[in-house]
């Protein structure tokens, strides 16, 4: 019970299913809604005789595509990358799943000196609603206390930040932070990334999302073939904005093609070019692996300036290391893999330093026991989003601990007081379940956090389904139920030898 990452076969039909959920949740149902909204008329692609959009020609001659506005002194390109820290490791950007407690989260398994190097892009936001709707900002990026934002009160169109930096974006906890935006109107995404940029190090474009709901807003990987307004895109925002601007791209057919769109995004003036190893019509069942080998062609082809992130294939520690040396790109994102192991990018702790939070089994292999990780989720939801303390809990159990509490029932565990003081000293209060995004990402993470638990407890699983995010007080029920489990779980595997782990495998 103990050895959480099993990448079963059955891992793409239990994401299906996950996301079939997610979208079936009246929440969900309005963020889909909203990113809908985003439409435009669609431009068909014209291509030269090697399959490269014949639009990149012209915009890359474009007289303005390098040259940033008047008195501008901002940091691009490599230069920029160098004074953030040159990160290796990039959590990317996810739907309401890569917030800010997911991101405290990733980093919370390095240690203090080392969370900054891993660089965190938030959820992707619609460009349009985040410049003209407070409430929407509000409900999706929090840099201050809501009521209280200068971003959504200043009346000029890059407001200076003077409340107390609270959650997003905070310069002591949450750097280095790029904030992300679909969008298919140049104006409309200034004016949010004016809103954003005194929270963050970067704005990025989104050219990668391949869903339905991209086509029918016409944003993220449907841009694809409008060269021309992928140029406008971002080299307004590289005129205009004060801090620089990103963009995340998939591949095209061929290589020719997404060359020639890699050099028009960076023409256009980004500093950052993420590249997604899929073409767009890889997703669902037909997702199947990214290709690095054209990754490392695009790395090869580039000036050696360029700034280069690569994404796909990621499942384990391990295939970071294979990921750069296979590409060359600088550093390497990683999205579903961070959410089914945010302790992805931690280097294993050695034998006999992983405490009682890091699990090994008679075979040498191991990982983060999941309620040491539930553990730190919920922990980081009392202390900076619902400002409470955590509650008191025991050691994680370990063979040889005192495992009277496991005979007693469940409702009567003896650490059910200590639970329970959450809801008393206010940990468990769901004032701010409306407009926090922190606690929209509790079940769909505890989904993908639980995916093989929850196959074998069933009970588990009903109590997941029916807790509503937010509830801090139904979440600590959960991970209690976690825990009496896991323990179980080891005894088990003990008594036998670990013979019942292979038997389950």
């Amino acid at each position: 019970e103990a050895r959480r990452f099993d990448y079963s076969p059955s891992y793409r039909q239990f994401l299906t299913v996950a996301r079939l959920w997610w979208l079936s949740s009246p929440s969900s149902a309005r963020l889909v809604r909203s990113f809908v909204s985003l439409s435009a008329p669609k431009t068909p692609m014209a291509t030269d005789a090697n399959g490269a959009p014949a639009a990149v020609a012209a915009a890359a001659a474009h007289p303005n595509a390098v040259e940033p506005g008047p008195g501008k002194a901002v940091l691009r390109g490599r230069a920029f990358y160098e004074s953030i820290g040159s990160p290796k490791y990039v959590v990317a950007p996810m739907v309401a799943q890569s917030e800010f407690a997911w991101r405290m989260l990733t980093r919370s398994f390095l240690p203090p000196s080392e969370q900054s190097s891993i660089l965190a892009y938030t959820p992707m936001f619609h460009a349009r609603l985040f410049k003209e709707t407070e409430s929407y900002r509000e409900q999706n990026f929090q840099p201050v206390r809501p009521g209280v934002s200068a971003a959504s009160e200043a009346t000029t169109p890059t407001p200076t930040p003077t409340p107390t930096p609270w959650l997003d974006g905070n310069p002591t906890i949450d750097r280095p932070l790029f904030v992300q935006f679909c969008a298919n109107d140049p104006e409309a995404l200034l004016g949010a990334a004016q809103r954003a940029a005194p929270y963050c190090d970067a704005v990025d474009i989104n050219f990668g999302c391949p869903q339905g709901i991209a086509r029918k807003g016409h944003y993220g990987a449907f841009l694809q073939e409008d060269q021309d307004l992928v140029f406008r895109l971002v080299n307004t925002l590289h005129r205009h904005l004060s801090i620089p601007v990103t963009a995340k791209i998939r591949i095209l057919d061929t290589r020719e093609a997404t060359l020639a769109y890699a050099l028009n995004v960076l023409r256009a003036g980004a500093s950052i070019l993420t590249v997604h190893g899929r073409r767009r019509e890889q997703k669902g069942h037909l997702t199947g692996l990214a290709d690095w080998s054209t990754i490392r062609w695009l790395r090869d082809q580039l000036p050696p300036e360029t700034v280069l992130f690569a994404n796909g294939n990621i499942l384990e520690h391990g295939d970071l290391a294979r990921c750069l040396e296979a590409t060359g790109a600088g550093a390497v994102m990683s999205a579903e893999g961070n959410l089914s192991d945010p302790g992805l990018f931690a280097a294993p702790p050695a034998d006999g330093d992983g405490g009682r939070a890091y699990w090994r089994g008679r075979d040498g292999k191991g990982g983060w026991r999941v309620d040491e990780v539930m553990r730190r989720y919920l922990d980081i939801l009392h202390t900076y989003v619902a400002g409470a303390a955590p509650p008191r809990r025991r050691p994680l159990f370990l063979p040889g601990d005192d495992a009277a509490w496991l005979d007693q029932p469940e409702d009567d565990d003896a650490e059910q007081p200590a639970r329970k003081k959450v809801k008393r000293d206010g940990g468990g209060k769901k004032k701010d379940k409306v407009t926090s995004p922190n606690y929209g990402g509790m079940q769909p993470h505890m989904f993908h956090l639980l995916r093989h638990f929850v196959s074998h407890h069933t009970d588990v699983r009903d109590m997941l389904a029916k807790a509503r995010s937010g509830d801090l007080e139904a979440y600590e029920a959960i991970l209690a139920a976690v825990e009496r489990k896991v323990a179980e779980g080891l005894l088990e595997y003990e008594r036998t030898d670990g013979k019942m782990f292979d038997e389950e495998n």
